[in-house]
Parts: structure tokens; C-alpha cells; sequence
């Protein structure tokens, strides 16, 4: 009877898990690829202030990651990622309504801790084992699918005159992320009110310190800092140097992204399938260097090939950088939650969220000064930071105990009532 409740349960999770995390992932692609613009018409303010407020909006963000780790593991990471959503709702939901730099700055504060604060306080939703890999690997998948339909429905919403689209492109955003909090509070809580704490484990609670001192979660932190750099190259730098160097038309930029999307929303859980055979900090590490590949292929595009040959050389090496994402992607996530302690997970998910907010802070500045430097700089130094990230993850291999690194064949059993 109680292995029947504890499956109906977990059925239960999953289906709402599965729908809040498509929801939310159109959410994204209304807002991820138009936000600038996004901006712009709706509070009138100049493309240079806008950056400059987004860019301090992040930052605040990134300060306020170690308090979500606190949160998560104090209330459970479902009543703080019900709250992310219900920032961002209440963040978008304001947009339309403000009238000055200050009241922008506070609105962009409220949308970007609520985004960063979901991934962590997602992840430590999840259930234990074989059940919280397969709940990952669906929501890589749902996400660049739910990403590109949210785009396809901005695209539609900006086909209105004026102001007009963008204001129902806000309204959508906030009707979107108060419907995944909602489909969130449809998970079965960690525990019922009133009973014994979140965490039944009895160690006593070191806080961060604990965190800082686990040597091999910050080398797997530290990996996932340097080859994120690859996952932010196909948003920043590709479409620049596909069009600059190779000179294929702008359109084709976009087509990268499409097939990039389509391959990864599509083949997403059977590669997790096939990479759960493998140990998963191998596993990550080949993702790396199939990165480091892929970027080899970009540098030896410009002068080589010209025409429609470009075209279809560039849409060949897409693929292959495309590998490299998706069999990083899932043993990398799975490690990530996995060699989290449960006593501090929350604070260990947040540390990690840390180094692709960290990835993202930089990236431009990095990627940009790159780009002028020269085509064959920028993918020298994207090839050595992945694979550098790699060496890391192999190195890392031999300091983590043996079922952290491996994923369990069977899910595990529920202990019996007492």
C-alpha cells in the first residue's frame, strides 16, 4: 500500500514538474531572445540605460544567490521556486506601469532573482535517483522546445501596431509564470505542515563553510564555470562570426539556432538514456570535448568554403557543437544535484547556479573582445576553456565516492512504514 502511494506520487510530481517546466520555458522565449526591445517599448528609456540597468539588475541577482540557497534548504525548494515564479510574474506584470529609470531598475531587480533563483530551487524539487534524471533530461528537452514555441508566439505578438504587442507580450509573461507557480504548488510537498524538518539528517548545519570546504563540489563548480562558455559562444559570438567571417546571410544565423533547438528538444532524453551508462563526469567530459571539436570546425570555416557549401558546412559543425551540449548537458546536471549533500542542497545548487550566472556576466565582454581580436582567437580560447573544464571533471573523478558518479540502474525503493 505504500509502494502504491509513494508511486502515485511520484507520478503526480512528475506531470506537474513536466507542465510547470514547459510553461515556464515559453516564458523564456517570449522574453530571452526579445528583451532589449522588450524593454525599450515599454518604458521609452535608451538602449545604453537599459543595458546598463539590466547589467546591474544581474549582478544583483548574482548577490542574492547565496541567500536562495539558505531559503531552499529552510523552506524546501518548492515553496521557493513557487516564489521565483511569482516574482517574475508580479516583475512583468509591472512593466508596463513604469515610468522612471528607478522604478525600471526595481522591476529589472524583482524579474532577474526570480529567474536565477528558479534553477536551483528547480533542481531540489526533483526527486532522488534514476526519478530525478529522467525529470532532468525532460526538462532540457521541454525547455528548448517550450523556448522556441514561446519565441514563435513573440514573433506573433510583435505583428501588432505600436506598443500594443509588447504590452500583450507582458501580459502573456505574467499570465505564463503565475500559471507554472500554479502548476508547482500542484507538487506534493516535501513534507506535511507541522511535522519534522525538511531534512531528516541529523549532521548539524555548517552553512556555506561546509560548502567552501568540499573540495571536490567546487572543482565540479569550477568545471561547469569554464565549458558554460561554450553553451554562451552560440547566443553571442556565432551569429557575429557566422555572418562576418564565414558570410553567410543573416537568416542563416538564425537557422543555427533553430536546428540547435529542434536537435537538442528532439534527441534530449534518448542521449541522457545512453549517457547514464557512463560515469557521469566521463560523460561531461566528452560533451566538453566534443565542444572543443565542434570549435575547431568553426575556425577552419572562413576561406574555406564559400556558397551554399558554407551554408551546409555550418549547419554540419552546428550539429556536432550540438552533440557536444547534449552529452554534457545531462551527466553534468545529474552530477551537479547528485554530489549535493541533502542536509545543504540548497546551498550547493545555489553555488553552482553561481558559475553559469558568473558565465553569463562575463561572457559578453569576454566574447566581444574576442570577436575583434580575430576568428581563430576567439575559438582557441573557447576550445582551451572546455577542455580545461574537462581535465577537471576527469580529475575530479577520482575524489568522488563511486555512487555519485554512476546513476543507479533501478530507482530506489521506498523504505517501509514504521
Amino acid at each position: 500500500m505504500e509502494d502504491d502511494s509513494a508511486s502515485r506520487a511520484r507520478r503526480r510530481t512528475r506531470r506537474s514538474f513536466v507542465a510547470a517546466a514547459l510553461v515556464s520555458s515559453l516564458g523564456d522565449g517570449i522574453y530571452v531572445p526579445l528583451t532589449m526591445l522588450f524593454v525599450h517599448a515599454l518604458t521609452g528609456l535608451s538602449l545604453t540605460s537599459i543595458g546598463a540597468g539590466l547589467t546591474v539588475a544581474g549582478l544583483c541577482a548574482l548577490a542574492f544567490m547565496p541567500v536562495t540557497g539558505i531559503l531552499i534548504d529552510r523552506f524546501g525548494g518548492r515553496q521557493v521556486l513557487i516564489a521565483a515564479l511569482a516574482l517574475r510574474a508580479a516583475g512583468f506584470a509591472a512593466y508596463p506601469f513604469t515610468t522612471s529609470y528607478a522604478a525600471f531598475l526595481g522591476v529589472a531587480v524583482v524579474v532577474a532573482v526570480g529567474m536565477w533563483a528558479s534553477p536551483p530551487a528547480q533542481h531540489a524539487v526533483i526527486a532522488d535517483g534514476a526519478e530525478r534524471d529522467r525529470l532532468l533530461a525532460w526538462n532540457r528537452s521541454l525547455r528548448n522546445g517550450g523556448m522556441g514555441l514561446g519565441s514563435l508566439a513573440a514573433g506573433g505578438m510583435l505583428a501588432l501596431d505600436g506598443t500594443d504587442g509588447f504590452v500583450a507580450a507582458a501580459a502573456a509573461l505574467a499570465a505564463v509564470f503565475a500559471a507554472a507557480a500554479a502548476l508547482v504548488t500542484r507538487i506534493p510537498a516535501a513534507r506535511p505542515h507541522g511535522s519534522a524538518p525538511i531534512d531528516p539528517d541529523p549532521r548539524p548545519r555548517a552553512g556555506y563553510r561546509e560548502v567552501l570546504a568540499d573540495r571536490p563540489y567546487l572543482s565540479i563548480t569550477a568545471a561547469n564555470l569554464l565549458i558554460a562558455f561554450g553553451y554562451t559562444a552560440q547566443a553571442i559570438a556565432l551569429p557575429v562570426f557566422l555572418t562576418r567571417d564565414v558570410g553567410i546571410p543573416d537568416a542563416m544565423a538564425g537557422a543555427v539556432f533553430a536546428v540547435n533547438t529542434a536537435l537538442v528538444a528532439v534527441t534530449g532524453i534518448p542521449v541522457a538514456r545512453l549517457t547514464a551508462r557512463a560515469r557521469r563526469t566521463r560523460g561531461a567530459a566528452l560533451g566538453a570535448a566534443l565542444f572543443a571539436v565542434s570549435f575547431a570546425a568553426f575556425a577552419a570555416l572562413p576561406g574555406s568554403v564559400t556558397g551554399s557549401a558554407a551554408v551546409i558546412a555550418v549547419l554540419a559543425v552546428a550539429v556536432l557543437y550540438t552533440a557536444g551540449e547534449l552529452v554534457h548537458s545531462a551527466p553534468s546536471q545529474s552530477l551537479s544535484v547528485q554530489a549535493a549533500p541533502a542536509h545543504l542542497r540548497g546551498r550547493y545548487l545555489s553555488l553552482y547556479q553561481l558559475s553559469w550566472s558568473l558565465c553569463r556576466t562575463i561572457a559578453p565582454m569576454l566574447l566581444g573582445f574576442l570577436l575583434d581580436a580575430g576568428s581563430w582567437q576567439l575559438w582557441t580560447v573557447l576550445a582551451a576553456l572546455v577542455l580545461t573544464g574537462a581535465a577537471l571533471l576527469l580529475h575530479t573523478e577520482r575524489t568522488l565516492p563511486p555512487n555519485l558518479n554512476k546513476l543507479p540502474l533501478t530507482p530506489p525503493v521506498p523504505a517501509p512504514a514504521t
